[in-house]
C-alpha cells in the first residue's frame, strides 16, 4: 500500500489512523488527515518528526509507552493490545489518548488513536467522589463509636449518685450537695453534647438553612461577651474589643452567634484567672470580614493540632478551672463557618495561648433608592449623604432596573416608593422576597397613599416601614439608623 492509497482509504475516517510499514530494514510512517485535529501539527508535519506522534507522548508516560511498543513487538501473539497515555498538543493541552494496535502482517503495523480525555476525567472524578464517600463513612463510623460512649458514659454514674440520693436520706447535706453538684454538671455536658450531635447533624443533612441578614460586628460580639460575663467576672479574666463601628457582616445570626460563643467560651475555658481575651475584626481579603479570637491561655499541643477539627477525632480537654467539654464544638464551628463561604485557622503555643481567626461574607454598605421622579431622587440623595456618609447610594428608574441592580450586589437597605410605572413597589418587594438571600433584606416603602388593606399586605411581606408623602425628614432619618444600626 503505498502513501496515496492510505490517504485515500483514511481521508474521511474521524479517528486517526497511523500505519507502519517495514521494507529492508527501514520503516515507513503514514498518519491520516485527522491527525491535526487530534494534536494539532499536520500528518506532513507528523510524518516528518523523529519518532513520529512518540516525540509529542507527555513526559511522564514516555517511559511506559516505550516499555509497551517494545513488548509489543517481542512479544506479539497476533492479538490486538491497546494502552493510554497523555499526548502534548501544538498548543500546550494535554490530553489522553487511547492506541490499539493491530498486525494485518510481520511487516505491517496499523494503529488507531482516540482522544479519551473526558471519559478519563470522569472517571477520574468517579473515583475521587466514591473515594472521598468512603472516606466520610469511615470518619463518621468512628465518630459514632466514640460519641456512643460518651453518651453512655456519665450514666453509670448519676444513676449511682442518684440512687444513693434517694436509698440513704440521712446522709450529711455537704455530700449531698458534692453528688448534686456532679448530677448538675454531667447533666449540662451531656445537653450540650446532644445538642452539638443535633446541629451538626441538621447542617449535614440541609435542614439548617442559613438565613443570611446584615450583622453588626461590634454589636454582635457586644451581645456574646455579655452572656458570658458571668464566666469571665468569675474567672476574672479581661476581655477586650478591637471592631470597627462600620463593619457589618451577612450571616444567619443565629449560627454565626453559635461560632463566636464557642470561641469565645473556649478562650475563657482554657485561660487562667487574671489574663485576657482580644476580640478583633477588620476586612479581610475583598467582600470578606476576619474575627480573630485570641487569648492567653494554656495552648494546644502539637499532638491536637491536627485533630482539633476532625470529626473522627474527638478532641476534649478539661479547662483551668476543671470544665468539661464536649470536643465537637470545632467541629460544628468549621461546619458553620464554610456554609457561609468562609474559613477557620489557628496559631497556638503550648503555655502561650491560641489564635482562632474566622472569615465570613462582609455585608456591603450600600442604599438602593428606587424611584422614578429624578428630582425626587435628588432630594433622598441629599439627605442620605447627610445620615449615612459611609454608605454608597445606588439608584433604580424602576423595578426591573432595580431587581438588575440587586442581582449584581447586596444592598444592606432598599427604599423604594409605591407608585411607579411598569412595577409598583408592593410588586418589587414581591420579587426580593422570593430570593433566599434578599428574604430578610431591610426595605422602606415611601408613598403619597397607603390603604390599610395595602398596608397589610407590606406587613405580611415583612416590610414594617411605611413612609407617607410628604414625609418628616426626622422620622426617616430615625427609621434609616435603626434599620442600618
Amino acid at each position: 500500500m503505498t502513501r496515496d492509497e492510505f490517504k485515500q482509504l483514511t481521508k474521511n475516517l474521524p479517528n486517526v489512523v497511523i500505519a507502519i510499514r517495514k521494507t529492508s530494514g527501514s520503516e515507513e510512517i503514514y498518519y491520516s488527515t485527522s491527525i491535526e485535529s487530534l494534536t494539532g501539527y499536520t500528518d506532513e508535519e507528523m510524518e516528518a518528526k523523529p519518532g513520529g506522534h512518540l516525540s509529542i507522548v507527555y513526559e511522564d508516560d514516555f517511559q511506559e509507552v516505550k516499555k509497551n511498543h517494545s513488548e509489543m513487538y517481542s512479544k506479539y501473539n497476533g492479538a490486538p493490545r491497546s494502552f493510554d497515555y497523555r499526548i502534548e498538543k501544538r498548543n500546550g493541552d494535554i490530553i489522553w489518548v487511547r492506541e490499539a494496535i493491530q498486525f494485518d502482517d510481520p511487516d505491517l503495523l496499523k494503529q488507531t488513536l482516540i482522544d479519551i480525555t473526558e471519559f478519563k476525567t470522569s472517571n477520574t472524578k468517579l473515583q475521587k467522589e466514591k473515594d472521598d464517600i468512603n472516606e466520610v463513612n469511615t470518619a463518621k463510623d468512628k465518630f459514632i463509636s466514640i460519641v456512643s460512649h460518651d453518651l453512655r458514659a456519665p450514666f453509670t454514674s448519676l444513676l449511682g449518685f442518684t440512687e444513693i440520693l434517694l436509698n440513704e436520706p440521712e446522709l450529711p447535706e455537704e455530700e449531698k450537695r458534692e453528688y448534686l453538684n456532679y448530677i448538675n454538671d454531667a447533666s449540662h455536658n451531656q445537653l450540650h453534647l446532644i445538642n452539638y450531635l443535633l446541629d451538626w447533624s441538621r447542617l449535614q443533612s440541609g435542614k439548617i438553612s442559613v438565613e443570611a441578614r446584615r450583622i453588626k460586628v461590634k454589636s454582635l460580639i457586644s451581645q456574646i461577651s455579655s452572656y458570658l460575663s458571668g464566666t469571665l467576672i468569675k474567672k476574672q479574666i479581661k476581655f477586650k474589643m478591637n471592631i470597627p463601628d462600620d463593619l457589618f457582616l451577612v450571616a444567619d445570626e443565629k449560627l454565626i452567634t453559635q461560632v463566636m460563643t464557642n470561641l469565645i467560651s473556649n478562650a475563657a475555658k482554657f485561660t487562667h484567672a487574671g489574663k485576657s481575651i482580644t476580640v478583633t475584626a477588620d476586612r479581610f481579603k475583598k467582600g470578606m470580614v476576619e474575627v480573630v479570637v485570641s487569648d492567653e491561655g494554656i495552648g494546644i499541643s502539637e499532638e491536637n493540632k491536627n485533630r482539633i477539627f476532625k470529626l473522627e477525632e474527638k478532641v476534649s480537654t478539661s479547662g483551668t478551672n476543671g470544665e468539661k467539654g464536649t470536643g465537637l464544638g470545632l467541629t460544628l464551628v468549621k461546619e458553620i463557618v464554610e456554609k457561609h463561604g468562609g474559613e477557620i485557622w489557628f496559631y497556638s503555643k503550648l503555655n502561650e495561648g491560641s489564635e482562632f481567626h474566622i472569615t465570613v461574607p462582609e455585608a456591603k454598605n450600600l442604599i438602593l433608592l428606587v424611584e422614578d421622579d429624578v428630582s425626587t431622587r435628588s432630594l433622598y440623595q441629599r439627605l442620605l449623604s447627610k445620615i449615612t456618609p459611609n454608605f454608597e447610594v445606588c439608584e433604580a428608574n424602576n423595578g426591573y432596573e432595580a431587581i438588575s441592580l440587586i442581582s449584581e450586589n447586596i444592598p444592606s437597605l432598599v427604599i423604594t416608593d409605591h407608585s411607579m410605572p411598569l412595577m409598583n413597589g408592593y410588586q418589587l418587594v414581591e420579587a426580593i422576597r422570593e430570593r433566599e438571600e434578599t428574604k430578610h433584606m431591610p426595605i422602606i416603602v415611601i408613598s403619597a397613599q397607603i390603604n390599610p388593606e395595602l398596608k397589610e399586605k407590606y406587613s405580611a411581606l415583612g416590610v414594617e416601614q411605611i413612609v407617607l408623602k410628604p414625609f418628616n425628614k426626622e422620622a426617616l432619618s430615625q427609621s434609616i439608623t435603626e434599620i442600618l444600626e
